[in-house]
């Protein structure tokens, strides 16, 4: 009896955010161990698919480094990396199309197509969703990019009609022949921007960010600036907080950084009062 009360208080808990976030979009950059263990696929799916049940416009997109390592190890080829970028020759990023907007993409698609929604895979190249420009380097990265520009349209238009955009972070240059591969956080960042999502979710390897071994749910923009300085904010934390300020800046509700090995992470962090992450928003009073 318990038991079916508590589940009932946690339906009651998720009501408001349910009637808050309806018709509303929100970004999710997939990742992090949700993408390597076999477990956590399925339930990831499940979440998707209930945001659009419920109201929302959910927007899944990924990168794969380590699938794409595993398939150049198959084939022969060593990765190298400069300043943890790839360096992307033609034969790297053929490698990296074929396993983002083929093997991955298709993969994702089919769960949560499975799980009940009805998902569409896309990359950059896809009515011309994003268009890429060749990444500004000390060294020569090869096919490395990033965001030039968003048509949010094709978006758009499948969000509308019922559909779960899938997005893989390949993208078109100006030219037919190149193709780029991007760095799928700033390609979430991007969309989010040009859809004026309320919210952008990184699903990570981390529960958010620790400072003096505390999780931080919550911070304002000023907040999140001061934390930019201190010192237990440090390695691959930097950046993904020094661009959740600037996603949050440029006019998307909010950006949080969450834990995508948690079980129904996405549920938990939208649905809940606490949430499970690190949430960054406009609010000064939170």
């Amino acid at each position: 009896m318990h038991t079916k009360i508590a589940k009932a208080k946690t339906l009651i808990e998720a009501l408001p955010y349910i009637r808050r976030f309806s018709g509303e979009t929100i970004v999710i950059k997939y990742g992090g161990s949700l993408m390597n263990q076999a477990h956590l696929k399925p339930l990831f799916a499940q979440d998707i698919s209930l945001l659009k049940y419920v109201g929302l416009n959910p927007v899944v997109v990924h990168g794969g480094g380590k699938e794409i390592s595993r398939w150049m190890t198959k084939v022969g080829k060593e990765s190298q990396f400069i300043d943890g970028l790839r360096v992307t020759d033609s034969e790297t990023m053929e490698i990296t199309e074929m396993v983002l907007s083929g093997k991955i993409n298709g993969e994702i698609v089919s769960y949560i197509n499975a799980a009940g929604g009805r998902a569409v895979g896309l990359s950059g190249k896809d009515g011309s969703l994003f268009v890429a420009k060749k990444m500004d380097s000390e060294s020569d990265l090869g096919w490395v990019g990033d965001v030039e520009m968003v048509d949010p349209e094709l978006i758009k238009v499948l969000s509308r009609e019922g559909f779960i955009p899938v997005i893989s972070s390949v993208g078109p240059g100006a030219k037919p022949e190149e193709t780029y591969n991007l760095n799928a956080d700033h390609v979430a960042q991007a969309i989010a921007r040009a859809l004026g999502a309320i919210k952008l979710i990184y699903l990570t390897d981390v529960d958010g960010l620790l400072i003096d071994k505390k999780l931080i749910h919550r911070m304002s923009l000023s907040q999140a600036e001061t934390f930019l300085s201190h010192p237990d904010v440090q390695g691959g934390m930097k950046p993904k907080l020094s661009s959740a300020i600037e996603t949050v800046r440029s006019g998307v509700g909010s950006v949080h950084i969450v834990n995508g090995g948690v079980e129904h992470a996405v549920l938990l962090e939208l649905f809940t009062d606490t949430g499970i992450g690190s949430m960054i928003s406009t609010q000064e009073q939170l």
